[in-house]
């Protein structure tokens, strides 16, 4: 069933770049394992990637950070292996591997030789289930975690910004927490709480395999059923179709947020728009949304914000666009305006308010919209030029709802689309208010008492 499409899965939805590496196929184990092989015999090395679909918003209320957690975690040991030999055994066999958690997934990868798939198959295979969670480590790795939050995100002013934003517009969604998780209940994990979601998740009806390289299908079945194969399905492990998460209710109260902070170099304002709940499960609709982003905000020269506010008018420092449906639900609509020094913030929001409102009357040259559909398919098609960038972008959209199928038709489709359809877009989405009003500013300067002398 189509769901959503985005960015990632853009950039993977390219029928020239199944051309040059071969074809795409998929098979599912007996214990639910489905398996996605991309052929591309260029370089004799392969990427393989294991997505579970468990991420930030699947974790249980309190519990905020654990699927991210337990990510580091899996690198700590199995009763097979020692801490830290998982990825002392991939550096030695001259390869490299790596791990990333988001909303809705936690995916592992390597990439080496093409002979050397079956032992990374065996050591992934063997921290699926046999992962040792020792509580000193456990501890040790809650303290990186919080040094990783404090580096990443509260010393960015931007970031703490955009995760007050995020709070601010899900008032019922789980993707109003962070990834990384709040600080005071990263704090509160406990090894039992870490047993439990990995019990529940990392099994193999819950995870996708994509092997992308130099290899076949034939020679990755065999591989897949004899490491993963003998593992069984954890039949209380949800499937795709019932990950279904709380729901927004409507969006119909402007909430403001004002974030000082004295780190701040540029101020600026941010506005989030809602997006219709049923576009989520529309793949053409998703297409033009991207579309719509590409046009006002693309580039730095001739996108309706650039050429408008920066070049023509010269109120902004910067003016950009950004939609990512790379989720398993739905994501606002976001504009941001910096202004140049000495405009207001509010004067940001009237600015690039009014280049929308020019922009829905004016509607988007064709020549320009021609021009800016084919750099974007083109960005597409090279962003695809590696196998690690596919296997990627395949298990991204995997487990966000699409099948192979989709990540095939994804170009065609984005290239059917007309500036009739954008405009229409255009027109729905602003045509409400923005859910959310956010500012990142510095405090203002403190003024000195007038000294009152009798």
């Amino acid at each position: 069933m189509f769901r959503r499409l985005g960015l990632t899965l853009g950039l993977a939805f390219t029928p020239l770049a199944v051309q040059a590496t071969g074809e795409i196929s998929d098979f599912t184990l007996d214990n639910g394992l489905q398996v996605v092989v991309v052929e591309d015999h260029r370089s004799p090395s392969v990427t393989h990637m294991i997505w579970y679909r468990a991420g930030a918003a699947d974790e249980l209320p309190g519990q905020g950070g654990i699927a991210h957690l337990l990510e580091h975690l899996m690198f700590n040991g199995t009763d097979d292996m020692a801490p830290g030999e998982f990825s002392e055994t991939v550096e030695a066999n001259g390869g490299s591997d790596n791990a990333f958690t988001s909303w809705d997934y936690t995916a592992y990868h390597q990439t080496v030789a093409a002979d050397r798939l079956g032992l990374m198959m065996q050591m992934e295979a063997d921290r699926m289930r046999d992962l040792v969670l020792v509580p000193e480590e456990v501890e040790t790795e809650i303290s990186v975690v919080l040094e990783e939050r404090a580096q990443r995100t509260d010393g960015s002013p931007g970031a703490l910004f955009n995760e007050q934003m995020s709070a601010a517009y899900y008032r019922n969604h789980p993707y109003g927490q962070p990834i990384i998780g709040w600080r005071h209940e990263i704090r509160e994990l406990t090894i039992e709480m870490l047993q439990d979601w990995y019990d529940l998740h990392y099994h193999p009806n819950n995870a996708i395999v994509v092997v992308a390289g130099d290899v076949t299908p034939e020679e990755v079945r065999a591989l897949a059923e004899e490491h993963y194969g003998p593992i069984p399905a954890n039949p209380d492990t949800d499937d795709q179709e019932s990950r279904v998460r709380p729901a927004e209710p409507p969006q119909n109260a402007l909430r403001r947020v004002i974030y000082e902070d004295p780190r701040v170099a540029n101020p600026y304002v941010s506005m989030l728009f809602p997006v219709d709940e049923t576009l989520a499960y529309d793949l053409r609709s998703q297409a033009t949304l991207e579309l719509l982003r590409a046009v006002l905000s693309d580039s730095d020269f001739t996108s309706v914000f650039a050429r408008e506010l920066q070049i023509e008018n010269e109120v902004s420092l910067f003016a950009a666009a950004y939609y990512s449906s790379t989720n398993l639900d739905n994501r606002p609509f976001t504009l941001l305006n910096m202004p140049i020094p000495g405009r207001s913030l509010e004067q940001a929001e009237a600015d690039i308010l009014g280049v929308v409102e020019d922009f829905l009357e004016e509607g988007i040259d064709q020549a320009a919209f021609d021009r800016i559909q084919f750099q974007w398919q083109a960005s597409q098609i090279y962003a695809q030029d590696d196998a690690a960038g596919q296997a990627r972008s395949l298990g991204t959209a995997l487990t966000t709802g699409y099948s192979v199928e989709d990540w095939e038709n994804w170009l065609e489709v984005t290239a059917s689309i007309t500036t009739d359809e954008v405009m229409e877009m255009a027109r729905a989405l602003f045509a409400q208010d923005p859910a959310v009003i956010g500012h990142l500013t510095r405090p203002a300067p403190e003024t000195e008492e007038e000294e009152v002398s009798q």
